[in-house]
């Protein structure tokens, strides 16, 4: 059986997570806070999550797993047959990644740790997410889904990442990223309603106030 290793706070474990769901496949799930796997920094060397553990050995980084998945395993289909079409998928969860999650990363420290960031890298980080929601308006289909008709990794990337760039954006900078595109305000209303996404959602809530007093006693054991 398949084992995801990772954490429930964790935007990327629950991508893979929502497409473990949403293909029906078997799998277990490892909370690498209170079991890591053995050789864990050999597995992932950044420590990164989520790891995949598979009958041939461990997969890290999020977009691997996610096309290891589609690649290797049944269940309903999370990219076209077309392989233009499956490119644009991709080419739309690329920018939704590198353009939205990497530079509102930059800044969680001080939005969900209470830490500060440099006003540099903050000043970075708002041109970044300006420039990022231009691009996704532009790129997007909605129709209905992100990439076009069907649910597919790009509406993935979308839920576990624009909400949080958003959430970035206004408390740090008083912007409101979806004001100009209603589309991606309904679509993540809409993908809030899918029974695996409102799964995940409780499990992440339940496992909230346990998984950040770890992580806080983690680092100040270092």
């Amino acid at each position: 059986m398949l084992k995801l290793h990772g954490f429930a706070l964790s935007n990327y474990y629950n991508m893979v997570k929502l497409a473990l769901l949403e293909k029906a496949l078997p799998f277990e799930e490892v909370n690498v806070l209170t079991a890591p796997p053995a050789g864990f920094k050999a597995i992932s060397p950044r420590r990164k999550v989520p790891i995949l553990e598979t009958e041939q050995g461990f997969l890290t980084e999020t977009s691997a797993i996610l096309e290891y998945l589609e690649d290797s395993q049944g269940g309903p289909p999370l990219l076209p047959d077309n392989a233009f079409e499956r490119a644009q998928v991709r080419s739309l969860a690329r920018t939704i990644e590198l353009y939205l999650e990497l530079p509102a990363r930059s800044c969680y420290p001080e939005v969900f740790f209470g830490g500060q960031v440099e006003g540099a890298v903050k000043a970075v980080a708002r041109n970044e997410l300006q420039s990022g929601i231009s691009a996704l308006r532009r790129q997007a289909r909605f129709a209905p889904f992100v990439a076009g008709e069907h649910f597919t990794l790009a509406d993935i990337y979308l839920l576990y990442s624009l909400p949080l760039a958003a959430h970035v954006a206004d408390k740090l900078f008083a912007l409101d990223l979806l004001q100009d595109l209603p589309e991606a305000r309904a679509l993540l209303q809409r993908l809030g309603e899918n029974p695996n996404v409102r799964r995940i959602a409780a499990e992440r809530e339940a496992s909230r106030e346990a998984t950040v007093a770890l992580m806080k006693a983690k680092l100040a054991a270092r």
